[in-house]
């Protein structure tokens, strides 16, 4: 009877292991499985509730290198599940601590909390030109939980709307192998403006615009991105109903979806250094050890977040609701003048309920 019983265990073994097909995709982190077969799932996360052995909250004033106006917490009134669904709420730092606090106030965020020191992220002290960021919000990720290489992104997300918010879904690499960003890659699958009528000449650049692009370089001010960067208008905006980003990443190309429709499609080609035209920059080439998806041949981990306003995303010549941004990017005291024409803005955040909520369904990943 025994040696029946390994027979059949041993022929259910040689079945399974003869199922898998290997796969080009790798992973790595606490949640990664230990094999990886082809058309495998390899993450997944219904959000039944707030998973913080697998997402990781960022905790830092820095602004994402943007100066963006949020400080990331880990509050759950900034980051909670409700009904299945993941909520990324914004909300006001003067709630917690007063408004004189935002001028006059200083923040010291312990070294083994604090996640990003760089642009005064762990300690800054408010001032009447540079106020503590005055919103406060959510971003997590999965850099110690999972990172892949070559695979299948889903996400099912729907999209925040109020004037200057800022919603993203993107990768950033795990060990960044070709050095400091640019030169590692990043993978924005998603990331919107989420104003409702925010116009570049007759384009609605807000909830009705979504945007997918790599970014890739061997030095900051040497970015690739124009060649690898796309948009999808469609009405009504992405802020209306749920929709399914997805990302389909190969040895050879990376594709861009939303709802089955292609935002951008990069095929790898001649490699990335050819299609930034930095052959006459005069500076290394950065890639050389690596194939044609280099800087995207290496694993990278998922990042969803709710960054609100800064100096880069939204252009000044952006015109909002026939009304001027009211904050200029080269202002030395841009999050001040955001904060002083909150009249303006905060009634479109309509915080009584969810609509300035980045809700997120699900996160899937499948190998190759």
């Amino acid at each position: 009877m025994k040696a029946f019983i390994f027979i059949v265990i041993f022929c259910l073994w040689t079945q399974s292991a003869q199922s898998c097909t290997p796969s080009v995709t790798t992973v790595s982190g606490t949640h990664a499985p230990p094999t990886v077969c082809s058309g495998q799932l390899i993450f997944e996360d219904n959000f039944d509730f707030l998973d913080t052995s697998r997402w990781k909250h960022e905790i830092s004033l820095a602004g994402g290198g943007n100066w963006e106006f949020q400080w990331y917490v880990n509050d759950r009134q900034n980051s909670f599940v409700t009904n299945g669904i993941l909520n990324f709420r914004p909300s006001f730092t003067s709630d917690i601590f007063g408004e004189t606090f935002l001028t006059t106030g200083r923040v010291i965020i312990p070294p083994g909390e604090c996640t990003l020191a760089e642009w005064f992220g762990c300690d800054r002290q408010g001032t009447v030109d540079n106020i503590i960021n005055p919103i406060r919000s959510a971003r997590i990720d999965t850099r110690d939980s999972f990172g892949f290489k070559f695979g299948t992104v889903e996400i099912r997300a729907k999209m925040p709307a109020g004037d200057w918010l800022w919603p993203a879904l993107w990768m950033m690499p795990q060990r960044s192998v070709y050095g400091g960003w640019p030169a590692s890659g990043e993978i924005d699958l998603l990331e919107q403006r989420s104003n409702r009528q925010l116009y570049d000449g007759n384009v609605n650049v807000g909830v009705n615009q979504a945007g997918s692009t790599m970014h890739f370089g061997p030095r900051w001010d040497f970015n690739g991105w124009r060649t690898t960067h796309n948009t999808r208008n469609q009405v009504p905006g992405f802020d209306a109903n749920f929709h399914v980003y997805r990302l389909e990443w190969t040895p050879s190309g990376i594709r861009f979806l939303v709802d089955g429709n292609t935002i951008l499609n990069v095929d790898a080609g001649a490699g990335f250094w050819a299609r930034g035209g930095f052959q006459s920059s005069g500076l290394p080439n950065p890639w050389l050890g690596g194939t044609i998806m280099a800087p995207f041949d290496q694993e990278f981990f998922i990042i969803m977040n709710l960054a609100v306003g800064g100096t880069n995303f939204f252009a000044d010549h952006f015109v909002n609701r026939n009304s001027p941004k009211p904050w200029l990017n080269t202002s030395p005291r841009a999050a001040a003048d955001f904060w002083s024409a909150r009249s303006a803005w905060q009634p479109t955040w309509n915080l009584h309920n969810t609509d300035s909520n980045m809700q997120i369904d699900y996160v899937r990943v499948w190998a190759l």
